[in-house]
């Protein structure tokens, strides 16, 4: 998994409630088990008309926002089915932090282990933050994990709050395997001593 360290990126407002799993990656982009290529599906219902158009009116489909690095959405993002398409195709896309004021566990939880990091803000920072993504080309954002701040385009922070274990995930870029592989010392001395103390297992 890639490492999260500082991320500055132009930030997309999407001002909508409850973004749920199906609106990030509809279910019929479910049939592969690919972590690629699922961000040309990202949206996929907002991003194009009845006719599979482009529709030109979807922020990410403005020339300003199409290679956002930063999502500002509203509350309770990520909500709905369990799907852990959603965060593939978020990341496919290029988009590697969520800012909002509330996320649905299960999404949260797959965010981390796909090296995106959703973050948790107050409505007054979310309305600032919104504010700046609203700017366009000059809606870029810093986002030091590090620092835990978010830094905006005229020098203004904001902290932010994170488990300190995920945080030493995301800067370490450790997904559960990772996790593992780094216990690899400790695996081999194990077998060696369970193939010592019971040859015949």
């Amino acid at each position: 998994m890639e490492k999260f360290t500082t991320l500055t990126g132009v930030a997309a407002p999407m001002p909508i409630v409850n973004i749920d799993t199906d609106m990030i990656i509809p279910k019929q982009f479910l049939k592969t088990i690919k972590r690629t290529g699922l961000g040309t599906a990202l949206f996929h219902e907002m991003r194009t008309n009845d006719d599979g158009s482009e529709n030109a009116n979807f922020v990410l489909n403005k020339p300003a926002y199409k290679d956002a690095k930063i999502l500002i959405a509203g509350d309770n993002f990520g909500c709905g089915s369990s799907r852990e398409h959603a965060p593939w195709a978020l990341l496919d896309f290029g988009i590697r932090c969520v800012i909002s004021t509330s996320f649905a566990d299960i999404f949260y939880n797959n965010c981390f282990k796909n090296g995106i990091l959703p973050i948790q803000v107050s409505e007054e920072d979310l309305e600032e933050l919104m504010d700046d993504a609203s700017r366009g080309s000059n809606s870029t954002l810093t986002v030091d994990l590090e620092a835990q701040v978010i830094k905006g385009p005229d020098g203004g922070e904001i902290a932010f709050e994170i488990d300190a274990f995920r945080k030493h995930c995301l800067l370490n870029g450790l997904d559960d395997i990772g996790l593992t592989l780094a216990k690899n010392v400790s695996i081999d001395t194990f077998e060696g001593k369970l193939a010592s103390d019971r040859p015949w297992a």
